[in-house]
């Protein structure tokens, strides 16, 4: 492990599924001599060769060829090794040679995996993009540019281009240019995008500047003239270091499997002295449409061509060397040309070796001598990416602020200056990250390594007594900690204060908000990580990443670590004396994932008595997994939710072998569905006369309170901007809850004094509830995006928005009540009663201090109102499903009171509430029946790369998955299309694989999860967003009614309803009526003798 952080890199391998990455990361391991040269490698030559996936632990992973969990190796490399003859680098050196600590962490590419990728990107300043040059799939960038890595592009799977493809080496060149040209166009619509959030928040800021000089100068009796000229302008950043460009260094092409990588650097040095040109000037010139002019040996671009046919200096100096030396390899065997290529070159190679009939083995000994991949790909990471001390100054503030806009800010204290500066010092505050937890066998430990080489070294006495030894528990997991030491020196047996992403900076450690979050925790064991091997070490310096051991039974996933000096606390210190030194403690917060979990199933182990095991391997599992997520229903039922099949699947894999070591039984997938109403030409009649349709008139128990409601589909723009601001609405709930605190603690406070720290466990109720509605969010399948407004500046938008939609919307969105379900859904529950009894408004919170004129009796009703709008809310009609994009509007409350007020009377007002609960229930599923009914499906949006010669078995499995396709992109200079697509949830199981066997394997899908789509949108929604499709009439309730219908559907309806399939399928899983015909024809059957 590094001492210095000058000479250390941290970096990730990122990029889609069976794009390279981990064959890549072999051939530099092999490098480092951790495996042989000849293992270095993957694919369909695994079994045949023997290769191996070195950084692949896993037996599913090796089984499956895909990488499932990060894993990290630490690798060292000489400067004079990475930059010699053969760097491909005209980066100087000196005599002396410098040893580079590479620790470098493998990433999966699989969908379903795509959170490791955000864990293993807050712990390194670097990332290997690595893109098939025939796929070109590009989806890993947007969170290199979100956590400020800079990313070095391999264009890997060269070899494709010459042997699959048979591209020219003209051809060749252009399809490379036009994948960097792509690939580039993703990276400035990154900058783009924040470009303009900057330039928004720069008007924001400017004006409030602007407001207070104003204020100011007006309490002062000063002219305001000229107030605007102090005020910084905008700033214009340039956008020319985010692009991905060969003659800068951070592009590689390269060929994992034939072990070759090269930079243009590498070919600019070795013609420079042939052509007598300045290596520099050279390498600027060597890539792009610049040509060598055969008469004067000069370098002309393309205007000064005159019409004649010149290949491009890459073309005629690089690839065309390549490709000969495949042609006399591969192609079309020739020893002699191979021998000619050896002598020219000064390559060793054994005669054997040349005269080898495995002629890929001969290639990959060329190559490697020629193009080492592993000198290039180092060089290039020590060129690009930036040391630690130097990354931090730019990643660490956007982490400490989040909304930090500019490339870095000064340090407030000494805390942020060590951070910054990636302090190792003595005296330097110790702080370190945890981004996730994972669970290593006991016997893989390095102590259960050592303990068994004893025991075998011990007498014979002691082996034929095996019953008086002590158990070593093999199949116990340890959970460590992957990690990164951003500040300071940390060593094993010191005591270190760990803080949850949860835990409020603003308050002191033994504020009661922030004493859960908070404890010392030793530390048992540092590691550095070799992959599958873990090697203990007695101290980590900052800059480095490694593994901790000691935080199981505190850090749920991730945490962060700190002390005040690298002999950490007093053990055991408690959280007030930790106060008086709290400057050395900040929370780094969590890492964002990009997608959320939406497949579940339900768990219940074969055997009832095992269930205490089950439980517990659960919570196991939900600290190894940073991923999954654990929790246990109403009705007692324990649920994990996945990102998807393959995800479930492995989860369910290591809760069986691994965690709890029982058998379990898994129910079949469980998909959520949304339920919500649209407006149809074919309705039936409304089902009040004399009213509007969706209206329902309810009452209560003994007739003491009766109420209309309405029901209405809202317009998709109010559903949308609902969705995308929910984390808005739960903020603005929160705020109402603690000022109905407030206002309940004012009503109770006259003649009473209260207990000291009441306020703060007030306040401290109020604030945990934000850790609440997260989670009821992910039980219940919801996804809250990033908002796209503030939250003062909700309202005005939301009131925008109606005005926009046009009708009586304005209006009722001035009187919303509440959200829903888990009021902060995507319903309202409007109040539109007359003037005089109207007065809940949410948008001035006064929905706890009710007007002097409101009569006392209808508020006691009104809360009854609001939770059977809510059950409705989360339980629709249709299946029990959540609703989406529905208002239900109160038109009337009536209250009758009793004549006399006695104990009868009181039972009969409790009596009336609770009834008025379920009518409110019940009418506002009525109400959403009233109208034409609709189930909204969870939707994956597939990307699938297939042949030409394929694609109609695609979309032959697409149609029967009930998908739709939405566009194609045929790849120029190649035989391959993508096809994108949507696809239901429910209707994914399994389709990787079908779609897989019946194109023969020339067909692979990559499914992300796109949102909710009912079916029934029109073709206007089509052209609108390219991921939803066409109108499809999928009424759960529809039945043949007109003769044209009966005439060719007949009375049964031949054609099934997907949507009343679907449906039933719901209701049959949650135990609810189904209206199915078990027999169809009762007549009797005959029996046949034989």
């Amino acid at each position: 492990m590094a001492s210095n952080a000058t000479f250390t890199r941290n970096i990730t391998a990122s990029g889609h599924v069976d794009h390279g990455k981990t064959t890549y990361i072999d051939s530099l391991l092999a490098a480092n001599n951790i495996i042989s040269s000849r293992l270095a490698g993957m694919g369909l030559e695994t079994l045949l060769s023997g290769k191996i996936r070195y950084l692949d632990s896993r037996e599913d992973e090796q089984e499956r060829g895909i990488t499932m969990e990060s894993s990290a190796v630490s690798l060292r490399f000489s400067s004079g090794t990475a930059s010699g003859t053969n760097s491909g680098t005209a980066t100087p050196t000196s005599a002396l040679s410098t040893v580079y600590t590479v620790n470098l962490i493998d990433t999966p590419g699989h969908v379903d995996f795509s959170s490791e990728v955000s864990i293993s990107s807050r712990l390194c300043d670097g990332t290997l993009v690595l893109v098939d040059v025939v796929e070109g799939t590009i989806s890993v960038l947007r969170q290199a540019r979100a956590e400020r890595m800079k990313p070095i592009l391999i264009l890997n799977k060269f070899d494709r281009l010459i042997t699959e493809l048979q591209l020219t080496p003209v051809e060749a060149y252009h399809h490379l240019a036009q994948l960097i040209e792509q690939v580039n166009a993703v990276m400035g619509s990154f900058f783009a995008s924040e470009r303009l959030e900057d330039d928004l928040r720069w008007r924001e800021e400017r004006e409030r500047r602007l407001e207070a000089r104003k204020q100011a100068a007006a309490i002062s009796d000063q002219p305001a003239e000229g107030l605007d000229q102090t005020i910084l302008e905008f700033q214009e950043k340039d956008d020319e270091d985010i692009y991905f460009s060969p003659e800068r260094g951070n592009v590689i092409f390269a060929s994992a499997i034939d072990g070759w990588a090269f930079r243009i650097g590498k070919f600019a040095r070795l013609f420079s002295n042939k052509l007598g040109i300045n290596e520099d000037n050279l390498k600027r010139v060597i890539w792009g449409d610049y040509y060598m002019d055969p008469k004067t040996k000069r370098v002309i671009s393309q205007k000064h061509l005159k019409g004649r046919s010149l290949k491009p200096i890459f073309v005629q100096f690089v690839l065309e060397n390549i490709w000969n030396v495949y042609d006399s390899v591969i192609t079309n065997p020739n020893p002699e040309k191979v021998n000619k290529i050896v002598t020219a070159l000064n390559l060793r190679i054994l005669p054997r070796d040349l005269n080898s009939k495995n002629h890929r083995h001969l290639l990959n000994l060329i190559f490697s001598q020629w193009l080492p991949l592993a000198t290039c790909t180092i060089q290039a990471i020590i060129d690009v990416v930036p040391p630690p001390n130097i990354a931090q100054r730019t990643r660490l503030p956007k982490i400490v602020y989040p909304q930090l806009s500019e490339e870095t800010q000064e340090p407030k204290d000494k805390m942020e200056a060590g951070l910054w500066a990636c302090s190792a010092d003595e005296d330097s505050y110790v702080v370190a990250y945890i981004s996730k937890m994972f669970a290593v066998q006991r016997k893989e430990m390095p102590e259960s390594k050592k303990l068994k080489g004893r025991r075998n070294e011990e007498s014979a006495e002691a082996q034929q007594n095996p019953e008086n030894e002590t158990p070593l528990g093999d199949e116990d997991e340890i959970l460590l900690g992957f990690s990164r030491l951003y500040s300071g020196r940390l060593r094993s047996g010191s005591w270190i204060a760990a803080v949850l992403p949860k835990y409020d900076q603003r308050k002191p450690p033994s504020h009661p908000r922030n004493a859960k979050y908070i404890a010392t925790v030793q530390v048992k064991a540092l590691y550095t990580m070799m992959g599958r091997e873990l090697v203990p070490v007695e101290e980590v310096t900052a800059g480095n990443v490694f593994a901790i051991a000691g935080f199981e039974g505190f850090v749920g996933r991730s945490a962060t670590l700190c002390s005040p000096s690298v002999q950490g606390f007093a053990e055991a210190q408690s959280l007030q004396e930790i106060s008086k030194i709290s400057d050395c403690l900040i929370n780094l917060g969590s890492v964002n994932l990009q997608v959320s979990p939406i497949v579940r199933v339900a768990l219940e182990p074969a055997e009832s008595a095992d269930m205490p095991q089950m439980i517990k391997g659960l919570k196991l599992l939900s600290q190894a997994d940073p991923f999954v997520e654990v929790f246990q229903q109403q009705t007692g039922e324990w649920v994990i939710l996945g990102a998807g099949e393959l995800h479930l699947e492995r989860c369910l894999k290591d809760l069986r072998e691994r965690f709890a070591k029982v058998d379990i039984q898994a129910s079949n997938p469980i998909v959520p569905f949304r339920e919500t109403a649209v407006k149809a030409p074919d309705m039936a009649a409304p089902k009040t006369a004399n009213a509007a349709r969706g209206t329902l008139h309810g009452i209560a128990a003994h007739s003491l309170a009766t109420f209309t409601v309405r029901a209405v589909p809202m317009p998709e723009a109010l559903t949308t901007f609902l969705l995308t601001n929910q984390s808005v609405v739960a903020h603005l709930e929160r705020v109402a809850r603690h000022e109905g605190h407030d206002h309940m603690k004012k009503g109770h406070q006259e003649g009473s004094v209260r207990p000291d720290g009441a306020e703060a466990s007030g306040a401290s109720q109020n604030e945990d509830s934000e850790e609440m509605d997260e989670q009821m969010a992910i039980v219940h399948g919801e996804i809250l995006q990033k908002p796209s407004v503030r939250t003062e500046d909700f309202w005005d938008a939301l009131i925008k928005i109606a005005k926009e939609v046009g009708g009586d919307w304005e209006k009722r969105i001035n009187s919303v009540w509440a959200f829903g379900p888990n009021r902060i859904g995507p319903n309202l529950l409007i109040d539109c009663r007359s003037e005089g009894e109207r007065w809940h408004d949410r948008r001035t919170c006064s929905r706890h201090e009710p007007p002097e004129n409101a009569s006392r009796t209808t508020l006691e009703y009104e809360s009854s109102l609001e939770a059977g709008f809510q059950i409705a809310a989360m339980q629709g009609p249709l299946c029990a499903e959540p609703m989406q994009g529905m208002a239900f509007i109160l038109e009337s409350l009536k209250v009758t009171e009793p004549e006399v007020q006695d104990s009868e009377a009181h039972s009969k007002r409790a009596q009336a509430k609770g009834s008025l609960i379920s009518g409110m229930r019940d009418a506002c599923r009525k109400g959403l029946l009233d109208w034409s009914p609709r189930l909204m499906l969870a939707m994956y949006c597939c990307d699938i790369q297939a042949a030409t010669e394929v694609l109609g078995k695609v979309y032959g499995v697409v149609a029967r998955r009930k998908g739709r396709i939405v566009a194609e992109d045929m790849k120029e200079g190649t035989t391959y299309i993508t096809v994108s697509s949507v696809i239901p949830v429910v209707e994914s199981f399994g389709f990787a694989d079908e779609i897989r066997k019946k194109t023969a394997g020339a067909a692979s899908p990559q499914l992300i999860f796109s949102g909710y789509v009912f079916l029934g949108l029109s073709e206007r929604m089509l052209t609108k967003d390219p991921k939803r499709y066409e109108l499809l009439d999928l009424d759960p309730f529809w039945v043949p009614t007109t003769e044209e219908e009966l005439e060719d559907l007949g009375e049964t309806a031949d054609r099934a309803n997907v949507a009343r399939g679907y449906m039933d399928a719901v209701r049959e899983r949650k135990g609810m009526f189904v209206d199915k015909k078990l027999v169809q024809f009762a007549e009797k059957q005959r029996t046949l003798k034989r």
